[in-house]
Formats: C-alpha cells, structure tokens, sequence
C-alpha cells in the first residue's frame, strides 16, 4: 500500500487559465455566437447548411436575373414550342418557344424580390409599432391589440387576395397586399419582447436620465428584440414566396411579360401532359426555395431557443 502523501488526486479541477493582459473579451451574434450573454451555441447542421447555400444560389441567380437583358426570357420563338431539354436550351421552351432557363432567372429576381420587399415592408413596420405599443403600454398597446385581433380575424391569403383584386395586379400592389397581412407577427413578437425589456432596471435608468423614446427603443429595445425577429423573418420569407406564387398564378400579381414563377406555372398548367417540362423547372425552384427557408428558419429557432435556456 502507498504511503497517503503520494496518492494523487484525480478530481482535481483544474486552474483557469488567467486571460491575458490586454486581451479583449470575444463578442458574437444575437443568435447564439460568443459574446450572447455568454453562450457558445453549436454550429447549425448539416441540413441548415445545405439550405443556406440553396439560399445563397436562389439569391445569386435574382441578382443575375436584374444583370441580364430582360429580352433573352422575352424572345418568342414558335418553331420552337414546347421543346423538351437539349443542349441549346436546358430547360427547354414554354408554349411560345421562350427559352425557360432565362424565364426562371428572371422570374427569380421577380418572385424572390417581392417576396423579400413585402418580408422588409412588415418586418419595419410591425416592429416599430410593437416596440413602440410595448414602451408607452396603455391605450397604444390596447389600440395595438384591437387592430392586431381585427387583422387576425380574416385568413391571410383570403385577405392578400381581397387586397390584390381590389388593388390591381402589379408589384407594388402585390407588395402592399402582403404587406398588410404580414406586420401583424412582427408586432406582437416585439411587443411582447418590449413590454418584458421595460421592466428591467437599466432601461428603468435610462428612462429616469430623461432618456428619448427613440433612444429608449433604438439604444435598449431594439437590439434586445433582433434576434428573434431575423428568425420571425426567415420562416416569413417561406411563406411570402407561396403568397406571391399563389397571386401570380391568379393572375392578381405581377402582370405579363414578367415572368413570375408563379405565372410560369400558371401558363403551364394546361401542358402538364404533353410537355411536363414546362411546370417542373418553375415547380421545382419553389420547392428548393421554400423548403431550404424553412429548415433554417427552424434551426435558426432551435438555436435561439437553446440560447435562451443555457
């Protein structure tokens, strides 16, 4: 048997290791990074990823869509109809023998362009008015809640529609109609995010400084409220590209020559049969599209809630 003063103790804990003089302690994201309070989030997986860089593409090929003469996806061509994928044409030709591979890059600064508008549009607006209902309380957060409850009173794209019909088939029209259906979860996100930000003692200070409304939301509010509204927004953005599809494929959203993916799909619904080709590439692009948001918009969820409870 050893003698005790030799025995070595295993649980020891370490020493910490001092941090050096002059370092700068690391600062992150609101969304789990270091310097969020603390908290080192994990990566986001695979499937994450995989969807930002989707993401990344479809963003690439609506700035190329803005780049390139808009007379390449508008050139007709009746030799040329319905004709299936070759090698001068890789998605083949729509009904008037336009080429669709430049009718969906295009179509893809068209979609995802008013897609995104009408996200900003109800993002600026609802988070101005929640953050701005959850600091004064009162009457303006009561007022805030009787629009919030009448506007929920209606399905969203049954009233996007009522908006788009009474308003006319154009861009920006389409942009007011989703607009006006998409602030009402930034507003209550930020209010209720703002109503538990004003109770804490710094804001409290600053408010007893004689500190202004705007630098009491633009210096203590707004950037306590960011992450999760970046989150509201992605999984927004899923759903603004189907509203912006569905009203084009109406006929209520962006009008011709312009070829929406939606109104792509409209145009080809009646060769479904005889030239299956002509759906697909419009088809599939909203698919990759809308599932790539929202499986980040999940995970960018899943990880800010994690942040919250570490």
């Amino acid at each position: 048997m050893r003698p005790l003063h030799r025995v070595r103790l295993h649980g020891r804990q370490r020493r910490r290791r001092r941090p050096r003089r002059g370092a700068r302690p690391a600062r992150g994201g609101p969304l789990g990074g270091p310097g969020a309070g603390g908290v080192t989030g994990p990566r986001l997986g695979a499937g994450a990823r995989l969807s930002a860089l989707v993401l990344l593409l479809a963003s690439l090929t609506a700035a190329l869509g803005l780049l390139v003469p808009r007379e390449k996806a508008y050139r007709i061509d009746l030799g040329a109809r319905l004709v299936p994928p070759r090698a001068g044409a890789p998605l083949g030709t729509d009904e008037l023998g336009r080429s669709l591979a430049w009718r969906l890059v295009v179509g893809a600064s068209v979609s995802l362009g008013v897609a995104a508008t009408a996200v900003a549009v109800s993002a600026t607006l609802g988070s101005f008015l929640g953050l701005l209902a959850g600091e004064r309380g009162g009457a303006a957060d009561a007022a805030l809640g009787r629009v919030v409850d009448l506007v929920l009173a209606f399905p969203g794209l049954l009233l996007a529609v009522a908006l788009a019909a009474v308003l006319g088939p154009s861009a920006a029209n389409t942009v007011v109609a989703l607009s006006v259906v998409g602030w009402v979860p930034y507003a209550r996100l930020s209010r209720t995010e703002a109503r538990r930000v004003s109770s804490l003692d710094y804001v409290a200070s600053a408010r007893a400084l004689g500190a202004s409304r705007l630098r009491l939301l633009g210096r203590h509010l707004l950037p306590n409220v960011a992450a999760p509204l970046v989150v509201q927004a992605t999984l927004h953005l899923a759903g603004a590209i189907l509203a912006e599809s569905a009203l084009s494929f109406l006929g209520l959203g962006v009008p011709p020559p312009a070829p929406s993916w939606g109104a792509m799909l409209a145009a080809g619904r009646t060769h479904v049969l005889d030239a299956p080709h002509v759906v697909l590439a419009p088809a599939v692009a909203i698919l990759l599209v809308v599932v790539a948001t929202n499986v980040l918009g999940d995970a960018l969820v899943a990880r800010l809630q994690r942040v919250r409870h570490a």
